[in-house]
């Protein structure tokens, strides 16, 4: 158990006792199930709500579209004609008449990063300028006592329109007597004044460490800003604020609920938590108990939560419908967002090739501890250097300790070429790119270059090659909403209006395949979710007009009219 301490296994053990007598691995076969039988009136079989004069989008290729539907027990019944769906009905059903409003199953996004926490309780450095961060930092600074530290998050430098890039020495002048850090919203990089590289000792004659970098003014001296591995030297000095269990347990319930309401808003109804570590397993248990928890989560491990779990004998699939154990998470280059994914090419104009945050070995050695233990796992690599050295893991991995359908993952997996995608339609691995990119962070994509963009977040490739290729925020670094997703894997438009590789465009239906089926597929949970099918749970989204029937430019303003989980409305709040 290593460092792990009697305290911290019995809390995470007792977190997991609700779902004990659930399976603990998923072993889900390949297709959708069979279209059973419609029941017909006088079986005995009422629905408890039904839905009818829809236009219905399953995702289902038995039946891929239809007019109504019917939920019992959380689950759809049946889906079929009006004039079928009408027949299941009693007094007690509850009837929604969506007046030719269109209905797609409920939307996935496998990589998430869930708690809330920073949004609710943190500065807000989603701002457009630096003279507006500036002033809130300067506002919390006036609030914080000398020497502690004072945290901006969902920083955005691409974003700032003074045509210049964030200082140090802008930090330096509103909050001389704090160490300051601002977060770059991708979570790879940070802005830090000149008291937090003081007590840091961090001077120009500080080398770069290995899987980070120190960015500098001409002269050697940072600049301020800091990227990978290198920001972990500011964690551990400075004073910071110290909240009690409880306190801390109260932010992280908060923040859950908060985001949840946010997501199932948007139409979301399962969330991939890639950053679930003992406080996330425990929120989420609190939020459930309370009755907040509005979407499903598949829980990526990381931290000291996977030692815990692994030498607990759980493995990927132990869990229930709403909150289940997934794999293990482990992170082996930079950031698309932030430009420090490594690459076998260098970013246009410079020799700077990325960063990488795991050697072959390190990348090696998790895998097979987690694989040969009945793990799914989950690498983040975006660059074609990294996504190589994960896929030559994998293949070790699986020529050692053979498993059919492993489903192993590679996150992000941002720029690939034709023989990796082969290597990853052969291991049977899951790339989980990024959905909403292309459009929100057009921008950045000139670092990389239109003809490098042709080979990135290539869901169209993926697709011709027969993978299952699932959708991806990556939330907080990009926008959760699958609406704009959709949008931006359709168009591959830009907020400007520039198209970053047009050979990558997906079609409506192979988008929705995407943020629905492919969703369910990534977490082994197929026969379970990911379409309107009887038998599979009913999650659903009522929208106000058809993704095709629109400008293509204009899917993300698509109103969500109703958001559906297990038979409930999750949302508008308060609907029944």
């Amino acid at each position: 158990m290593g460092s792990i301490s009697r305290k911290d296994f019995l809390r995470l053990s007792a977190l997991m006792a609700g779902a004990a007598a659930v399976p603990r691995t998923i072993r889900a076969s390949a297709g959708t199930l069979a279209l059973p039988a419609m029941p017909q009136r006088g079986a005995g079989i009422e629905a408890d709500l039904i839905v009818i004069n829809a236009r219905v989008l399953t995702s289902d290729p038995a039946r891929p579209r239809a007019q109504a539907f019917a939920v019992r027990e959380g689950r759809f019944l049946a889906v079929g004609s009006n004039a079928d769906i009408r027949n299941l009905a009693s007094r007690r059903t509850r009837v929604i008449d969506a007046a030719r409003m269109t209905v797609v199953p409920g939307f996935i996004d496998t990589h998430n990063h869930p708690r809330g926490v920073t949004e609710l309780f943190d500065v807000d450095a989603n701002l457009r300028s630096i003279g507006a961060l500036k002033a809130a930092i300067a506002k919390k600074a006036a609030t914080t006592p000398p020497g502690f530290w004072v945290d901006a998050y969902m920083f955005d430098d691409t974003k700032l329109t003074d045509g210049r890039p964030l200082h140090r020495r802008d930090l330096d002048e509103v909050a001389p007597n704090h160490p300051v850090g601002v977060h770059h919203r991708g979570g790879h990089t940070g802005w830090y004044n000149s008291q937090a590289f003081a007590l840091a000792g961090i001077t120009k004659d500080s080398p770069d460490p290995t899987g980070g970098r120190f960015f500098r003014d001409p002269d050697g001296t940072p600049n301020g800003w800091v990227a990978e591995l290198a920001t972990d030297v500011f964690d551990t000095v400075g004073k910071r604020d110290v909240f009690t269990p409880e306190q801390e347990r109260d932010r992280s319930r908060r923040g859950m609920a908060h985001i949840s309401a946010l997501y199932t808003a948007s139409g979301l109804t399962t969330v991939h938590d890639l950053s679930a570590g003992v406080d996330n397993i425990r929120a989420y248990e609190d939020v459930r108990a309370a009755g907040e928890l509005r979407h499903r989560a598949y829980l990526m491990i990381r931290g000291k939560a996977f030692p815990l779990l692994r030498d607990a004998g759980v493995r990927t699939g132990f869990g229930d419908e709403w909150v289940r154990v997934g794999g293990v998470k482990y992170a082996a280059d930079g950031s698309a967002s932030e430009r420090t994914m490594r690459m076998s090419t260098p970013f246009v104009g410079t020799s700077d090739y990325g960063i990488l945050t795991m050697t072959q070995q390190e990348i090696h050695d998790a895998v097979d501890d987690a694989h040969s233990k009945g793990w799914q796992v989950g690498i983040h690599a975006n660059g074609d250097v990294t996504i190589d050295m994960v896929l030559t893991a994998y293949e070790r991995a699986l020529a050692q300790w053979p498993l059919a359908d492993r489903r192993h993952r590679i996150e992000h997996c941002s720029l690939v070429n034709p023989s990796l995608i082969a290597r990853i339609a052969k291991t049977g691995s899951i790339p989980t790119p990024f959905w909403t990119y292309v459009y929100y962070h057009g921008e950045k994509w000139e670092r990389y270059g239109d003809e490098k963009m042709q080979s990135m977040f290539a869901h169209k490739s993926f697709l011709d090659a027969g993978i299952k290729v699932p959708g991806a925020s990556d939330y907080g670094p990009g926008p959760f909403e699958p609406l704009m997703a959709l949008q931006s894997m359709v168009t591959r438009r830009d907020f400007r209006g520039h198209v970053w590789g047009a050979n990558q465009r997906v079609t409506v239906d192979q988008a929705l395949m995407i943020a629905t089926q492919h969703g369910a597929y990534a977490s082994y949970e197929e026969q379970l979710k990911g379409s309107i099918t009887a038998g599979k749970l009913a999650d659903f989204v009522l929208l106000e007009k058809d993704p095709h029937d629109v400008d293509p430019n204009t899917i993300k303003d698509i109103r969500v009219v109703r958001t559906v989980t297990g038979g409930k409305t999750v949302f508008p709040k308060g609907e029944a």
